[in-house]
């Protein structure tokens, strides 16, 4: 009996501590998943206003949103959502979340920004995983090369400008590194693309009446 009662109580004393274990792993794993959201939020704040500083527009970048689906922009059906900035209560830039699948490393996740006008506002890389000393340049810490993208348009879809150097283009390559700027100048070509195919809906523009209609 003795036994059994020393073997129930050792029972109990390990479901407890189980039970305990649990509670504490997962108040770590909310207050972790939170800190994360802050500092996922917190990073792409930093970066939207980069491109489109506070000072210069009338609204929340964060707050006002658009959710879109778009397989050319980020290779599947996955929802994203695009910002946009206001000055005198009209759309003047929307920033899109695009996707290089074509890093040298792999994937490489960016924002690009565009103008009412149709010209690039700026363009950050929020994440990637490029060679330190070569594709790690596409980062504003290691160069200033992003910033060749500001204030660039494109004539046409298959503007020839809209490639490295390498390919007959205007943007520079790095140093034994072509392939990463490479991506980032096709993700960026393929987002101006479809920012002008949907300008209407981005920049909530009148949808042009067709002759006849009242």
């Amino acid at each position: 009996m003795r036994m059994f009662s020393a073997i129930k109580t050792s029972t109990r004393a390990i479901s407890l501590f189980a039970v305990v274990c649990a509670g504490i792993i997962a108040v770590t794993q909310v207050s972790t998943a939170d800190r994360i959201s802050h500092n996922e939020r917190e990073q792409r704040a930093k970066a939207l206003y980069e491109i489109v500083p506070r000072s210069s527009i009338e609204n929340d970048l964060l707050e006002d949103t658009l959710e879109l689906v778009s397989p050319a922009l980020r290779g599947d059906t996955t929802p994203f959502v695009a910002y946009r900035a206001r000055k005198n209560g009209s759309v003047s830039t929307v920033i899109l979340p695009l996707l290089a699948p074509d890093g040298y490393s792999g994937k490489i996740d960016l924002i690009a920004g565009f103008n009412a006008d149709g010209s690039v506002a700026g363009v950050r890389v929020l994440a990637h995983k490029e060679t330190p000393g070569l594709g790690d340049k596409v980062d504003t810490k290691k160069s200033d090369w992003i910033y060749s993208f500001d204030g660039m348009t494109k004539n046409a879809s298959n503007d020839e400008r809209w490639a490295v150097k390498k390919d007959g283009g205007s943007f520079d390559q790095f140093t034994g590194a072509t392939i990463t700027p490479r991506a980032v100048v096709n993700a960026v070509s393929r987002g101006h693309d479809y920012f002008i195919a949907n300008q209407v809906e981005l920049l909530e523009l009148a949808v042009p009446q067709r002759s006849g209609e009242q």
